[in-house]
């Protein structure tokens, strides 16, 4: 008999020990998610008190972090199918990782112009301008100090919601008039990174911006993504020379390695030797000319999709843009190390940037880029984050 009430307490503590066990692994495990971030705002800006940190996060484990600096997004934390977040974008630490990178855009806002402007120059009716050439012969991605530079004004308006804005003054390099920018951030809770751009002038500009994470859906620094199954809504892209500036040509994409109407892999095609187009651009770095309609019930057109097999993430991307910059990662060559620790490898990042046309101001068939006194520059674009259904 006490035999039986031994083996009878003896299961009973144990069950209550198991159970005690599994509740510290589970509560770990919560705790584990949420703590996963590095960032910490004194370590980042080192000391430096303009710069500041912004949080997102939703009921669904997807929190990013952005800083004032350049507004870049640091960190994107998303759950794969078993619920373990990843980072999924490129970037570091620290600030002065971010300055002294080779790679200038990790993460931030572009602006005043997305993208080339060739030779610098462009004509606003009888004005002709001249801006800093800082990509070769060529204006890219703002100047030499872009909008990916600048320290922002920054408010955490919610929990969900950011808002940066600053003035860009007049002739800030090389561009006319006197530009308010603000950016909204808003994370959805449909996993929707929400991105929306507004701008006014005192002087007839031009004005194109854009995002540019460098996204790896595995995780920063896991490996490369030729592997990520790329769909993008365009029947045609805009060819470009071999200093990366359209030739005016709106080509169609059908029976080229640009064809992605249908999913593929990103590197199914990019190794295509007899291709210029590739050879160009060292790869994918194309501007992809985005199909009007269908439109969504907030007025916007589906853009692209990408999956990434092994985790089951998808990102979607939708906008008003009616064009989309795909790049593969051509130029990362490994020498830098991220958040990981581990060398962001050639090809190991693709970024897709919602935007007008490269070198619009020069080329009079491309849909236009100019702000007059008196209008409102809109632009939005959604990063939708999801799951890949078993």
């Amino acid at each position: 008999m006490k035999k039986t009430v031994f083996t009878g307490v003896t299961i009973l503590l144990l069950l209550v020990v198991a159970c005690k066990n599994k509740t510290e692994s589970s509560t770990n495990h919560i705790v584990q998610k949420e703590q996963i971030s590095k960032l910490n705002e004194e370590t980042f800006s080192g000391g430096d008190e303009r710069i500041k940190l912004f949080q997102l996060k939703n009921d669904h484990g997807v929190q990013i972090t952005f800083t004032n600096y350049g507004q870049r997004l640091i960190e994107l934390l998303v759950p794969d199918r078993n619920g373990t977040p990843d980072d999924i974008v490129l970037g570091f630490y620290t600030l002065d990782e971010y300055k002294n990178a080779n790679e200038n855009y990790f993460g931030s806002s572009v602006g005043r112009y997305g993208n080339r402007i060739a030779k610098g120059k462009f004509s606003i009716g009888e004005n002709n301008y001249t801006l800093v050439t800082n990509n070769g012969v060529n204006h890219l991605h703002g100047g030499a100090k872009g909008f990916n530079d600048e320290i922002w004004d920054g408010k955490q308006v919610s929990e969900n919601k950011i808002e940066f804005s600053r003035l860009s003054p007049d002739m800030e390099e090389g561009y006319p008039g006197n530009l308010n920018v603000t950016v909204i951030y808003t994370l959805s809770d449909e996993n929707e990174l929400i991105i929306e751009y507004k701008a006014t002038t005192d002087k007839p500009t031009v004005v194109n911006l854009t995002h540019h994470s460098f996204f790896n859906l595995k995780g920063e620094g896991n490996g490369t993504i030729n592997d990520h199954i790329l769909t993008v809504n365009a029947d045609a892209y805009t060819p470009i020379d071999s200093t990366l500036i359209p030739t005016g040509e709106i080509a169609t994409v059908l029976g080229t390695p640009f064809d992605f109407t249908k999913p593929k892999t990103i590197g199914a095609d990019v190794n295509t030797a007899d291709d210029e187009q590739l050879k160009n651009g060292a790869g994918y770095d194309h501007n992809f000319v985005l199909n009007a309609a269908p439109k969504n019930d907030a007025g916007l057109v589906f853009a692209a999709k990408v999956e990434e097999p092994s985790t089951g993430r998808i990102m979607e991307i939708y906008t008003n843009e009616p064009g989309l910059q795909f790049y593969g990662g051509n130029f990362l060559d490994g020498k830098t190390r991220g958040k990981s620790g581990r060398p962001y490898i050639y090809r190991g990042a693709f970024c897709l940037e919602t935007q007008h046309f490269p070198d619009s101001p020069n080329q009079p068939n491309f849909p236009s880029t100019l702000l007059e006194p008196g209008q409102e520059y809109y632009s939005i674009c959604i990063y939708k984050f999801g799951l890949e259904k078993n």
